[in-house]
């Protein structure tokens, strides 16, 4: 009997130690590896591993004392302050193997989350932030400064929670019938109208980040928006130096995951009045936008002597707006017969539309905009159009005329003028003297385009309070005729050069020198056309079935934008990261003649040499409709030395040879620098650049519907090793599609010797051993668990024969 039970006994242990082995066998143990700088790393795509965990692009190495929010130095390269660090999903930190500490003022929403290493304790340890709300506790961001000439750059952090949100929530309580209710906070007003928005911090416009120039910027955004993966693109800074952190899907980096955290950080080079926005379906549309202000010294400033103040509440964001989630007009407009008009604008995330009450002579809307003033002094102006429709915004105030003196965060010389026109993605800075009398004067914003008298008017206002003004709107509620100023107008719809009562962006003047990419003869020249094609895009029309000229009701027939008849068709995995190589590509020299008139789409690349000069000749040929469309480069700015309208519609040929007779005028001395331009109906905008920023860089229409359907294209700079390389860890992401998966689950395949890839098949209870002759772990490792495994078979027998 004792017998037994002592075999009993051993067969167990012997099980036991089986199951340890095999859990022995799977750790990895490593050296610890030594911190390397950002700008040391390089591993090559193929040998990333897929991750779709919290990613912390580096920690910061924060050897500074709380509260200076001083970089180490030097700061010329402010990466190398950073180490690469891989965060852990697990409990302990990634660097030191410490547990994970809470703290109760990190800037987490409910629930206050645990920090995952102490550098990013220290690193959040000077913004306090409220629990419940979010929000700053002792106001302004201590990044939100005066920028003092000689003053060390700091480290500004900000911390991003994307959820699902509604206008007029709860938390409005009897907004707008008590006024201070609209006010409270995560209360979104917007125009009165209720609909799901998808928001950063439940306000919309956003958190606004203002540092000053060479601040490092750090921003953890967090997706809590369930089901839907998301990016943050920092429109208007360059990323150079730090290309994955561009915030482009598919082309820099994979969608942030739902439940999962990325952190962007970068420096604030380019100085002047930027924007942030997702990149990601229409999330931009439902709210998830907001400034992005980067001052330097006022001694710095070319226009410093213009004006008296640069305030916060001097920026103006400004939208079109519609009262439904926008995937909901895109999905009617391209598969049904909905429209892509949009009924109204909101400035600052606010606007008059829905009437609260029955009295028809004083109508009660929601609060417009107000920008306050004082009699006597100059204020600068930041004004940011983010729309994301065919809706360009023409401004005026009344009484006042307005000096604009930058443009995309590049000085012009300044331009006095009575209105100005902007298009999506534009920014523009102005400056306005408050030279009038004390009272309250509109702000007018007309909607143009698709929102014209042709279709819905839309339309808002704003007010320019002067102190002492009793605090009241202006008297009348302007039509959408009425918000017209005559005078001259800036940067005009559908207007070239030398037109009357108008300027075009080509026809103003860069502060800026001459530079290389103003040379006679650029190394490249791209001619690129597009419009709205007739064509059986298998998107939207299926033949037979459903076919472009087979659908009998014409309103349910989708043109398709294309850029030289190609749509474009992102990758499954990134472009900056996988590196593919140019057989993955396409452009207009290699696709067939039948894309002219069949639906083609692929990854449209154009390729450039570093530090070439790249023109490209924007071509609107203006056949189908009369519109207008803004274009974004990503990566870099450009001059505009060109822009004309010539007729309603004409054909790229036609500018080409136009081209050729030397009929296509340039301005190759100071031309105006931007990073987005519009194009005219039947015309053409020129635009120059030098390619000194390698990576791969889009380059897109800026109205959302149509860069979703491939009106874009990707500019590759340089060759795969002149690129900065991705650091270690960075998330990956592509397809999954094994070979084999197909026929191993419907095919009975043998056990083939050595084929670690099949299953293998038991029909006893014996425990079994597999040894992996592919494993990395620490070879003393494995030959420890070997003896002990040979230990455990050789008592194992013995007993069982004994």
């Amino acid at each position: 009997m004792y017998q037994k039970s002592s075999k009993f006994v051993t067969t167990i242990i012997f099980i036991i130690l089986i199951n340890i082995n095999a859990i022995l066998t799977q750790v990895e143990v490593t050296q610890p590896k030594e911190l390397t700088t950002v700008s040391s790393i390089d591993t090559p795509a193929e040998n990333r591993e897929s991750s779709h965990q919290n990613y912390s692009s580096e920690s910061i190495e924060l050897n500074i004392k709380i509260g200076e929010l001083k970089p180490p130095k030097p700061l010329e390269s402010a990466s190398r302050a950073l180490v690469a660090t891989k965060l852990s999903n697990g409990t302990t930190n990634g660097i030191n193997n410490k547990p994970l500490q809470k703290s109760t003022s990190l800037p987490f929403k409910y629930p206050i989350k645990a920090s995952r290493n102490e550098n990013d304790a220290k690193l959040r340890a000077h913004v306090r932030y409220d629990e419940v709300t979010g929000e700053l506790i002792d106001g302004d961001h201590p990044c939100h400064r005066e920028c003092r000439e000689g003053e060390e750059p700091m480290i500004c952090y900000y911390h991003f929670v994307l959820e699902w949100y509604q206008t007029m929530s709860k938390a409005c309580y009897d907004c707008p019938f008590n006024i201070s209710d609209c006010y409270r906070p995560d209360c979104i007003p917007a125009d009165g109208m209720n609909r799901p928005l998808n928001v950063i911090n439940r306000k919309m416009p956003g958190p606004a980040i203002e540092v000053c120039q060479h601040d490092r910027i750090i921003v953890d955004v967090e997706n809590d928006l369930m089901t839907e993966g998301t990016t943050v693109h920092w429109h208007g800074q360059h990323q150079r130096g730090t290309p994955y952190m561009d915030g482009t899907p598919y082309v820099t980096q994979c969608p942030i995951l739902p439940e999962t955290t990325f952190r962007y950080q970068f420096n604030a080079t380019h100085s002047g009045t930027h924007f942030w926005h997702s990149h990601s379906g229409m999330q931009r549309a439902d709210g998830a936008a907001g400034a992005l202000i980067i001052r330097k010294p006022k001694s710095q400033d070319h226009h410093g002597s213009l004006y008296d103040y640069d305030r916060s509440e001097h920026v103006m964001i400004v939208t079109d707006w519609i009262h439904d989630m926008a995937m909901g007009m895109f999905t009617d407009h391209h598969h049904s017969k909905g429209d892509n008009k949009p009924p109204t604008l909101l400035v600052n995330g606010v606007g008059r539309f829905k009437v609260f009450n029955n009295d028809t002579t004083k109508p009660l809307y929601m609060r417009a905009a107000r920008f306050n003033v004082e009699q006597g002094f100059k204020y600068r102006f930041r004004l940011i159009n983010a729309e994301f429709l065919n809706c360009p915004i023409e401004l005026s105030v009344d009484g006042h005329n307005i000096t604009v003196i930058a443009s995309d965060g590049y000085d012009l010389q300044p331009i006095t003028t009575t209105s100005l026109v902007t298009y999506a993605g534009e920014r523009y800075d102005f400056v306005l003297e408050a030279n009038n009398e004390i009272d309250n004067y509109w702000i007018r914003y007309r909607g143009l385009m698709d929102c014209d008298e042709v279709f819905t008017k839309a339309k808002q206002v704003g007010i320019l309070h002067y102190e002492g003004a009793m605090d009241l709107e202006p008297p009348g509620d302007p039509t959408w005729h009425e918000l017209h100023n005559e005078g001259l107008q800036l940067n005009a719809l559908n207007k070239g050069e030398e037109e009357d009562e108008t300027i075009s962006v080509a026809e103003m003047r860069s502060i800026e020198g001459y530079d290389d990419s103003l040379k006679e003869v650029a190394d490249y020249q791209f001619y690129v056309a597009y419009d709205f094609y007739a064509k059986n895009n298998s998107h939207f029309h299926r033949a037979p079935y459903y076919g472009y000229n087979q659908v009998p009701v014409k309103q349910n027939r989708l043109y398709t934008p294309q850029l030289n008849h190609i749509s474009m068709k992102l990758p499954s995995s990134p472009l900056l990261t996988a590196r593919p190589t140019s057989d993955h590509f396409c452009n207009s020299s290699s696709i067939d003649k039948s894309c002219e008139d069949d639906y083609c789409e692929c990854s449209h690349v154009l390729s450039v040499k570093l530090n070439s000069v790249v023109e490209i000749v924007i071509v609107d040929e203006g056949v189908t409709f009369d519109a207008n469309h803004p274009f974004h480069l990503h990566g870099h700015s450009f001059r505009v030395v060109g822009l004309r309208r010539l007729a309603k519609h004409i054909t790229v040929d036609e500018i080409k040879a136009y081209d050729e007779a030397g009929l296509l005028k340039r301005n190759l001395k100071n031309a105006p620098i931007k990073d987005t331009v519009t194009v005219p109906d039947g015309g053409y905008t020129v635009i120059r650049f030098k390619a000194d920023n390698p990576g791969y860089w889009l380059f897109h229409c800026h109205i959302e519907f149509h860069v979703e359907i491939g009106m874009a294209l990707v500019i590759k700079v340089g060759d795969h090793k002149e690129m900065t390389p991705v650091p270690r860890d960075f998330p990956s992401c592509g397809s999954y599609l094994p070979d084999n998966m197909l026929e191993q689950a419907t095919t009975a395949k043998p056990h083939q010797a050595g084929d670690v890839n099949d299953y293998l098949s038991i029909s006893h209870w014996w425990p079994v051993v597999v040894i992996n002759t592919n494993s990395t772990s620490s070879s003393t490792t494995s030959a420890t668990s070997s003896v002990a495994v040979l230990l455990c078979l050789w008592l194992f027998v013995k007993n069982t024969l004994s």
